[in-house]
């Protein structure tokens, strides 16, 4: 099937390989791709079950349309978080998706076009390597949209990648990186100027990659991956279960879904 026939029959994720390059596109443009969990399952499961046998050489990652990569997870599953369960849940998920894709034995490259925040930012975060259109905006706004909070795994991602001033920085004050400033502190390695440049540029370094030693990148990934993992795991339950069971979360959820300022009471 081809993939404009893919699009078509609806799935939320497209992925295709071509020529040894696999292609996972996430496909909810009318929605700027916000992620469902559905999508995170899928991608996950792509990534942990890329082959080794030379068929895929690495994986581009991308939003359809140009407006989003992913504006992070749909908001609308949040509407039944009632319980403690439910938010260690959702972040001990989000953590076993990253996981995967930090594990995946192929290198993987974020194309990134547009709104990459939340669960999408999250994503981005945890490839390899990351390009972006001059529009790009990555962050994690949850302070003013939300009013949840980020794991330690995630926030752990996130120091190592930039730095913790930089990740304070980013959760306090809620703005957006955008592209310029992404690349000058090493967030993104490349910034162009259109969609259609982004996917010919990430598909040029996939292919360049692609024709590099197989056991050099993975060797070199797993070795990177377990530099970041020496670390001891932090127990974070406590307070990611105060965070979503709190008036605030409820508050902002329905702030957002309501489209209206939320009031803040810090319960």
């Amino acid at each position: 099937m081809e993939r404009a026939q893919l699009a078509a029959a609806g799935q939320e994720i497209v992925y295709e390989v071509r020529d040894r390059i696999g292609f996972a596109t996430f496909n909810r443009p009318q929605a700027r791709n916000a992620l469902t969990f559905g999508m995170y399952d899928r991608l996950a499961e792509i990534c942990v079950t890329a082959p080794t046998d030379g068929s895929v050489m690495a994986i581009v990652i991308s939003g359809a349309g140009e407006r989003a990569f992913a504006a992070g997870t749909d908001i609308s599953l949040f509407r039944d978080f009632r319980t403690p369960e439910q938010g260690i849940a959702y972040e001990k998920r989000a953590d076993e998706v990253f996981t995967a894709i930090e594990s995946c034995p192929v290198p993987t490259i974020a194309a990134i076009a547009g709104a990459c925040t939340g669960g999408g930012a999250g994503i981005a975060a945890c490839c390899d390597m990351r390009i972006a259109t001059r529009d790009m905006k990555f962050g994690f706004p949850i302070a003013r949209t939300l009013g949840n909070c980020l794991s330690a795994a995630s926030l752990e991602r996130l120091v190592r990648l930039v730095g913790e001033a930089r990740v304070t920085d980013l959760i306090f004050t809620a703005r957006l990186v955008e592209a310029e400033e992404a690349r000058a502190v090493g967030l993104v390695s490349e910034v162009v100027e259109s969609h259609a440049a982004l996917m010919a540029r990430a598909e040029e370094l996939a292919r360049q990659i692609a024709g590099h030693a197989p056991l050099t990148l993975r060797i070199t990934k797993e070795l990177l991956r377990r530099l970041r993992r020496r670390g001891p795991k932090v127990d974070d339950t406590d307070l990611v279960a105060r965070c979503y069971t709190s008036a605030d979360f409820r508050e902002g959820l329905e702030a957002f879904l309501a489209k209206r300022p939320a009031k803040w009471t810090g319960r």
